[in-house]
């Protein structure tokens, strides 16, 4: 009776936030497709962009690097590194101006020691064990039998549980990086008044990704808690 229809009750939990994550991805794809045909006024490329948001901030310190893959930017706090991936880092359209700001957006926060951030790099390394360790310790303590398989599942869900409160933590962290990045662009002169809809379109978009996966992490938490009371009460 327990295990009966499992699928059926994972699909109720997840598939709201499956079809969601879907949604936010095709969104963020068409964004940045569209906008990357789009060359913005002044000629800049999504390097020189984010060299001058950082320059402005002091941090010269900061390098900016090309990196291989689609959409693959991102800000390495370690090694004080901002990586572009090839569309962004030599393009010079608006969908690069965008994500390279949104990018150094994380290197000022980094700068300026911002809390969400430093918390975020801190759960790295257990959230990376969690994520895969948690599933199955979670199956392994529902597959035992009496009091000690579900304390055993119970450890399952609490180790799970670090994946959903780091992309919790991402949210905030994304979301003001993205608030940087507008609020650079709309006032440093690189990018002209109507050019900031894609700028907004694109990054917008992005964050939709972000909103996805938090949803989409505490669904499956629901669905693991779902699933021990249900065992506990047929016990």
């Amino acid at each position: 009776m327990f295990y009966g229809g499992g699928y059926l009750l994972y699909l109720l939990f997840s598939l709201p936030a499956l079809l969601l994550g879907m949604w936010a991805q095709f969104k963020v794809q068409g964004a940045f497709k569209k906008y990357s045909r789009v060359r913005n006024f002044i000629g800049l490329s999504g390097a020189q962009i984010a060299r001058r948001m950082l320059d402005s901030a002091g941090l010269n310190n900061v390098a900016v690097e090309e990196v291989n893959g689609f959409l693959s930017d991102h800000y390495d706090p370690n090694a004080r590194v901002l990586r572009l991936s090839p569309e962004v880092y030599r393009g010079i359209s608006l969908a690069s101006a965008g994500v390279a700001a949104h990018e150094a957006g994380h290197a000022l926060q980094h700068a300026e020691g911002y809390g969400m951030l430093k918390l975020r790099t801190m759960m790295v390394p257990t959230v990376q064990i969690g994520s895969w360790i948690g599933p199955v310790i979670f199956m392994i303590g529902l597959f035992m039998a009496g009091t000690v398989g579900t304390q055993v599942a119970w450890i399952g869900i609490a180790l799970f549980a670090l994946t959903a409160l780091f992309a919790l933590v991402t949210l905030p962290v994304e979301l003001n990086a993205t608030s940087r990045a507008k609020a650079w662009l709309s006032t440093s002169g690189v990018i002209y008044t109507q050019e900031m809809q894609g700028i907004n379109s694109v990054l917008d978009a992005a964050a939709w990704t972000y909103v996805a996966a938090a949803i989409q992490a505490v669904s499956t938490i629901l669905y693991y808690v779902f699933l021990l009371s249900g065992r506990s009460n047929d016990n």
